[in-house]
């Protein structure tokens, strides 16, 4: 995956490894990939649990609105004016 913060941890640590600190290389027969870290973890079953359980729901529970009333639901559910 690509990310604004993965390009600034790459920038900021050199594209190197911080823990023997072979750079990454693209030169022909010389090929060394650099990886991004979480140093937490990423806890993937319950990041997929989520989706599930917020975005791909069953069409019973969705309703189709046209935009601006979709935002004005929206803004309802959030507390906003």
């Amino acid at each position: 995956m690509r990310s604004r913060e993965r390009a600034a941890a790459l920038k900021r640590d050199k594209y190197s490894c911080q823990f023997c600190g072979v750079k990454q290389s693209r030169k022909k027969g010389a090929e060394v990939y650099i990886e991004v870290n979480h140093i937490e973890g990423v806890e993937w079953l319950k990041i997929m649990e989520y989706l599930y359980r917020h975005l791909l729901v069953e069409p019973r529970f969705l309703e189709v609105l046209c935009k601006p009333c979709h935002e004005a639901e929206t803004r309802r559910q959030r507390g906003l004016k």
